[in-house]
């Protein structure tokens, strides 16, 4: 297939293939993607490599593949990953006829390796790297409880500063402290005051007309 001495065209096929491999790993396809990125990178590796060196240069290449599994099922923070995509960006830099060639299609490793998260706007994601990407909600029902659910409540409530605000202090709300803002208001203790909004750990109070 003489279009694979052409850079661009080895730029073209393996970033398409890499597209695969690595969608593979970000979703669950059921082996079409693993299927299609193998059977495409194995024509550029069929057609460069020499029959002394094909067995060294495809181990490589396998082997920082290998690395890069490992570490989306067990370390899961991409510290092996970049090991591996070295390794795999070396198996197929090597057999490339030159200098240019060989930066290319690198180049496609490197750009199609991140595009393939792509895949995971369509298909059902796989759970890897999960160290790197926070997926679950925060919210109480996991144990999370970054806002007080309590001051939602709050809204619409009147209530008094029992401090300056400037423009924050203490409200007392039905006989329970909370820290609040006037937002940018100067308001003086024992003032009426009524809760606007809560957003997160921020009451907003404004005074009672």
């Amino acid at each position: 297939m003489e279009l694979l001495d052409n850079a661009s065209f080895g730029f073209f096929v393996i970033f398409i293939a890499t597209l695969f491999i690595f969608g593979e790993l970000m979703v669950r396809a059921k082996g079409i993607f693993a299927v299609l990125g193998v059977v495409i990178m194995a024509m550029y590796f069929s057609y460069h490599l020499t029959a002394g060196a094909s067995l060294w240069i495809v181990v490589l290449y396998l082997i920082g593949l290998m690395l890069i599994i490992f570490d989306g099922k067990v370390t899961t923070d991409g510290t092996i990953a970049l090991f591996g995509i070295l390794l795999m960006i070396l198996g197929l830099a090597l057999p490339a006829p030159g200098i240019v060639y060989g930066a290319l299609v690198a180049m496609a490793l490197i750009i199609a390796a991140p595009t393939s998260y792509l895949f995971t706007k369509v298909f059902p994601p796989r759970n890897m790297w999960s160290k790197m990407t926070l997926k679950d909600k925060l919210t109480s029902d996991l144990g999370y409880n970054s806002m007080n659910e309590s001051y939602k409540d709050l809204i619409g409530k009147t209530g008094v500063t029992k401090t300056p605000f400037r423009p924050t202090g203490t409200i007392d709300v039905d006989g329970k402290l909370y820290s609040a803002t006037s937002d940018n208001q100067w308001l003086e203790p024992n003032q009426k005051i009524r809760v606007i909004s809560a957003d997160g750990t921020r009451i907003v109070v404004v005074p009672e007309s």
